[in-house]
């Protein structure tokens, strides 16, 4: 069944780690910089999320997601730079528009920050099945519905796409218009949504069905198709990373104390 994750297997070493260990990189390469709170912070976890994209053979997919995020971050620069409240020095002039280092501070920091967390949930949603996210959330103890609705979330839309396109061309091959101007467009919508809407529902009663008969809501304890064993590597890196978070706290810390 197609899917909208954007989970590409490349078979690398970042495909075969825990999902939940890329779910703490996420928070560690958040919170250390947050608390450390100096700009070196940021760039070594952004220079760390690039090196693993790299490694992991899907930074090319990431390069429409930062050039999506680059007018954001010019216009949090505009508007900083131009527009802070705490703005006093002036950093530099561009076709007669005055910068100030305050701003321009506040505004790198900002950048700094979305460009982190955007690399770091590119390493997540790029090299993580959503299958393999769901089961690893079984296995912890997660409700299986709470699974099942994460799983849906990712099916379900192509699903409704795909109908929709199909219905689309039996309704063309009977004669309906589905092609000019808005008012055209505008009639045939419910011709087109209406068979969309019962087939949704008639799939989801099958769908409800499959479950039941696969023994859904038994109370015995479940078994996976795949065991997964904990590597001695994944327990090292979440280690790791639980410690970094630690001393970035009590940096913060021992600054606030003196």
């Amino acid at each position: 069944m197609k899917s909208i994750s954007l989970y590409v297997d490349k078979k690398t070493f970042l495909n075969r780690i825990e999902p939940f260990n890329k779910v703490f990189y996420i928070l560690t390469a958040i919170i250390v910089p947050l608390f450390i709170g100096e700009f070196w912070a940021y760039g070594i976890f952004i220079g760390l999320s690039l090196i693993l994209l790299f490694l992991g053979k899907t930074l090319k997919r990431t390069i429409p997601l930062i050039a999506f995020s680059f007018t954001i971050l010019v216009t949090i620069f505009l508007i900083h730079g131009l527009f802070n409240a705490s703005n006093e020095n002036i950093l530099f002039t561009f076709a007669g528009l005055r910068f100030y280092k305050e701003g321009v501070l506040y505004a790198t920091r900002i950048s700094l920050n979305i460009l982190n967390m955007l690399l770091s949930f590119a390493i997540f949603v790029l090299t993580t099945k959503p299958s393999d996210l769901v089961e690893d959330m079984e296995r912890i103890g997660f409700s299986p519905r709470f699974g099942y609705i994460i799983a849906s979330v990712f099916q379900i839309i192509p699903q409704m796409i795909g109908t929709m396109s199909t219905i689309t061309d039996a309704q063309r091959s009977r004669g309906l218009e589905t092609e000019g101007k808005f008012w055209v467009r505008a009639k045939a919508f419910i011709p087109l949504i209406a068979p969309v809407v019962m087939s949704s529902l008639s799939n989801t009663r099958e769908r409800a069905i499959a479950l039941e008969v696969r023994g859904f809501e038994a109370k015995g304890k479940k078994t996976f198709l795949n065991e997964k064993r904990k590597t001695q590597t994944d327990l090292i890196v979440r280690v790791l990373m639980i410690l970094a978070i630690i001393s970035s706290v009590i940096w913060r810390g021992y600054l606030w104390l003196s």
